[in-house]
């Protein structure tokens, strides 16, 4: 009985060590496997937030290099007018009207001026077109720097010329420098002066970018400085308007500037999420100054889950502890009965049965991501063979079976340098460097075989993972072929209009202009005697001219000279044309391009103020008033500039293609077109559209009148229907009633109907 006894309690120890074996066991994997699908969701948030790092870092840079360009073009524009006047400066700045620059607030053109030149500096400029220029001084240094000319960029009113810059120390410090280094530099950050006026909650700490404006260069090859031109810029609006697009709501972000001190400063911010846990931070060179870029994020949000980043791990590692304790309350049970042990392993099983459902529900779930993301996604192990390709994977790489080690790759995908010839080197690659313990970013290469003949241009970051002690590697991928073609397009188009088209235009049209005046003036000079008798006499001390100081009583021979001149006028006058139409093409290329990459940024906008600016643009300026009326428009979602290019197009051509003799007549009206959304039409008695080009008159260049005196480039429709597909819209014409034409187009409505701004304060730089 001792020894029954003692084997009893023998097996109770044992029993009671395996119970407590299989709940150290059963804890242990279940919060393993927590903290392993915790570890996977941290990565993934990673590697997100380096893309969307790296995506708000390109779109800054991107967006403050433009803007340096426009200026250097802006400047060298400006520098190359031998003598700069008002209606210069505003044809050479007319299209920074319509670039889409966010957060600029006016271009101005400022000279320096020392306390004894005002006098001199003010009677120069009023002589070239600004005839209220007063300039007083307002700065404490000996130097001035007056504001000259001015070009609004977001709706307020323009700069008053004669605006002292030099009563602001930081302004002042940056065109010194860029005077000092013949280049652009930024400002320290600080409240414009336009701003002061505003409530303090409205201020935003902005910067002045400045370039100089150099003349033509001497025979001697020197430049004679002329002054500079300046951009303001205000820091929220630019972090707005560059990082909402980018960061699509899902990263908070911070703009701090360095001042000339070294002291940073928070310029701008966007915050929208209430907690983050991951912070980047990148360093962009602007000009002579560095911004500091700083982003937050959750990684909850950014791996994509329904609720908190730790929610799916916790329910892993709660539901493997409950079913660990369900199993060692079993075997407890078994102790005490076997039937309770039988009814409490039915019970076990049902919840195994159910935990074994979830578990394959969430391995689909991971698998339909994986299958409907447009990113390509791959996953290796040590040893280079691919554990995940998804399909969009294999449908960017053009081949659906994978390579079997990491030698195979170069010659099974056909991977070449981003030139399209050179092999990419495999040690290069960036899964080979992931699984070596490197990450990468943004690699670019070509993919070049046999379902890729053409070749495909890729960027490819690579990370490393190491799960449950294994190395492997993953990679993401997207195609961005078009993405490189469109910024090669819109970076040659940009550099041929900058540099081959706009300044020799200028040029030519200065001179032209001085030549009809010069030939007009002689023709009219040669009608007098004294002046006809003092031309044959030249020729006469010269020996030469015989005919015509034999016939210099005839009127005859003068006539025809008169008239020989005035034909060379005339054709200087075709040579005129012909630069403004060339300067028409230029500007509605450079439309035409915005309309289609600049960034679309709808807002509730009064479309019948806006139809009365274009109005007042088209016909302040005639003799004779063309009759328009404009019907009760609402308000509607859409993009400003965008818009007035599209309602500038159709009003300016029902005023431009009626029959000859005929004073124009325009109807704009408005009406509802379903839930949501709004038709506009404009209707005109012009000489309408041919049947058989209405369905090609929105292609580009196309033009439905050749051959006739109406000028036009044939991008002004294709110009409408781009900015109403983007809008989401559509745009038609039709044949009007009683004659000409009816065009329509769609725009969604705004929410509600908003009361027009009120009146803007005198602004200032």
């Amino acid at each position: 009985m001792g020894r029954l006894g003692t084997a009893v309690r023998h097996a109770g120890a044992v029993g009671i060590l395996a119970i407590l074996l299989v709940l150290a066991l059963g804890l242990a994997a279940s919060w393993n496997a927590a903290a392993s699908l915790r570890s996977n969701q941290q990565a993934r948030a990673n590697a997100v937030m380096d893309r969307d790092t790296s995506l708000a870092e390109a779109a800054v840079r991107t967006e403050v290099h433009r803007y340096l360009d426009t200026l250097r073009t802006v400047a060298a524009a400006v520098g190359s007018h031998e003598t700069l006047t008002f209606d210069d400066f505003a044809t050479t700045t007319a299209p920074l009207r319509d670039a889409g620059l966010p957060g600029a607030t006016s271009l101005v053109f400022v000279v320096a001026a020392e306390d004894s030149q005002l006098e001199q500096v003010q009677a120069y400029w009023r002589d070239r077109g600004v005839t209220g220029l007063d300039l007083t001084a307002k700065g404490s240094g000996r130097e001035h720097l007056f504001v000259i000319f001015s070009r609004p960029l977001d709706g307020a009113p323009a700069t008053l010329p004669g605006t002292d810059l030099s009563q602001s120390a930081e302004p002042t410090a940056a065109l010194n420098e860029s005077r000092r280094a013949g280049a652009p530099a930024v400002s320290d950050t600080y409240i414009l002066l336009r701003d002061r006026s505003l409530p303090v909650a409205q201020q935003q700490r902005s910067f002045a970018i400045a370039a100089p404006v150099f003349g033509n260069p001497t025979p001697a090859g020197t430049k004679t400085f002329k002054g500079w031109v300046v951009f303001g810029l205000r820091g929220q609006d630019f972090v707005g308007g560059v990082l909402d697009a980018a960061t699509q709501g899902k990263v908070d972000a911070d703009l701090w500037a360095a001042n000339g001190v070294g002291q940073d400063t928070r310029v701008a911010f966007l915050h929208r999420i209430p907690g983050t846990d991951l912070r980047r931070e990148v360093a962009i060179p602007v000009g002579n100054r560095r911004w500091r870029l700083v982003l937050a994020a959750d990684s909850g949000r950014l791996a994509g889950l329904s609720g908190p980043a730790d929610t799916a791990p916790l329910a892993i590692g709660a539901g493997g502890t409950m079913l660990t304790l369900l199993v060692v309350a079993m075997l407890w049970a078994l102790a005490g009965g076997r039937a309770r042990a039988e009814a409490r392993v039915v019970s076990a099983t049902a919840g195994l049965r159910e935990a074994e459902r979830t578990a394959r529900r969430q391995v689909a779930l991971l698998n339909g991501i994986l299958d409907r993301i447009s990113d390509g996604v791959g996953v290796v192990d040590e040893h280079g063979t691919f554990l995940v390709h998804n399909p969009a994977a294999k449908a960017i790489l053009g081949m659906d079976a994978d390579a079997t080690g990491m030698d195979s790759w170069q010659s099974h995908y056909g991977i070449f340098r981003p030139d399209g010839r050179t092999e990419f080197p495999t040690a290069d690659l960036p899964l080979v460097r992931a699984l070596a313990g490197e990450s990468t970013d943004g690699v670019e290469m070509v993919i070049r075989n046999a379902g890729r003949p053409e070749g495909t241009l890729l960027s490819v970051s690579g990370r490393p993972l190491d799960v449950d002690g294994r190395r492997g590697a993953i990679a993401v991928f997207h195609d961005i072929t078009e993405v490189r073609e469109r910024e090669g397009d819109l970076t040659a188009f940009a550099g041929i209009v900058a540099h081959d088209l706009k300044n020799p235009l200028t040029v030519i049209a200065a001179h032209a202009e001085m030549a009809h005046d010069a030939l007009l003036s002689s023709s009219s000079a040669l009608l007098g005697d004294g002046a006809w008798d003092a031309l044959v006499a030249g020729f006469r001390d010269a020996g030469a001219g015989g005919t015509l100081v034999a016939g210099s009583r005839d009127a005859g021979a003068r006539d025809a000279i008169v008239a020989g001149l005035r034909d060379a006028g005339a054709s200087v006058e075709r040579v005129s044309a012909g630069v403004v139409r060339m300067r028409r093409l230029i500007d509605d290329l450079l439309a035409y391009t915005t309309a289609r990459d600049a960034a679309l940024k709808p807002r509730p906008l009064d479309l019948g103020g806006l139809v009365a600016e274009v109005v007042a643009e088209r016909v302040n300026h005639l003799a004779v008033r063309p009759d328009i009326y404009v019907g009760p428009l609402p308000w509607v979602d859409a993009d400003p500039a965008m818009l007035r290019q599209v309602l500038d197009n159709l009003i300016g051509n029902a005023l431009k293609y009626v029959q000859p003799g005929r004073i124009p007549k325009v109807d704009v009206s408005a009406s509802p077109a379903g839930p949501g959304w709004v038709r506009v039409e404009v209707a005109d008695r012009g000489i309408g559209v041919p049947d058989a080009d209405k369905p090609y008159v929105f292609e580009s260049f196309h033009r439905a009148h050749t051959g006739q005196s109406y000028g036009g480039t044939g991008l002004g429709l294709a110009i409408c229907r781009r900015v109403i597909d983007r809008h989401g819209g559509s745009i038609t014409v039709v044949d009007n009633p009683g004659g000409g034409s009816r065009f329509s187009f769609t725009l969604p409505g705004a929410p509600v109907a908003l009361e027009a701004p009120a009146e803007l304060a005198q602004a200032y730089l």
